[in-house]
């Protein structure tokens, strides 16, 4: 399953990454936002998440922990903007690169067949946005797209 486009211009700091789901903006912006449905889609699937905070409002941070048997990778951020139902403004790091901080955007936009995801991230380099390629950012977007596809799917 993956119909999830994502854009890595070649020399830029910028990525995009567009995703349609057969729900409505509402029911994504839940399961992207529920503290308890976050684990279960965010992340690549061979890696266990544990949500330490996800407190998705202006001014709210998150944390969370992916873990393999090769150690744990934490990530947290700050929601710069959060507007119900249609878009989520928030910052992105990687605690092993810190002040390698990103910049995200993310809009839900209703279609003919369901609500389509469009997230634009600006990283502080270009060398900090290659360097998450090469870690494996790809798959692991595409795992979290698919996974949100499929939990919808169950919550629907």
């Amino acid at each position: 399953m993956s119909g999830t486009t994502i854009n890595t211009p070649a020399g830029t700091p910028f990525v995009e990454v567009t995703r349609e789901f057969a729900a409505t903006p509402a029911q994504l912006f839940r399961v992207m936002t529920d503290r308890e449905l976050v684990s279960e889609w965010l992340g690549p699937r061979d890696l266990d998440a544990t949500i330490e905070e996800y407190d998705v409002r202006t001014g709210g941070k998150y944390r969370y922990i992916h873990r393999d048997d090769s150690g744990e990778y934490a990530f947290r951020g700050v929601f710069h903007a959060v507007e119900q139902d249609k878009l989520i403004i928030q910052t992105f790091e990687w605690e092993g690169a810190p002040a390698e901080v990103c910049i995200e955007k993310m809009t839900l936009e209703p279609t003919e067949n369901g609500v389509r995801l469009h997230q634009q991230s600006v990283f502080p380099s270009v060398e900090a946005r290659d360097q998450s390629i090469e870690y494996g950012m790809e798959s692991g977007i595409n795992d979290s797209m698919d996974r949100l596809a499929e939990l919808l799917a169950k919550e629907s």
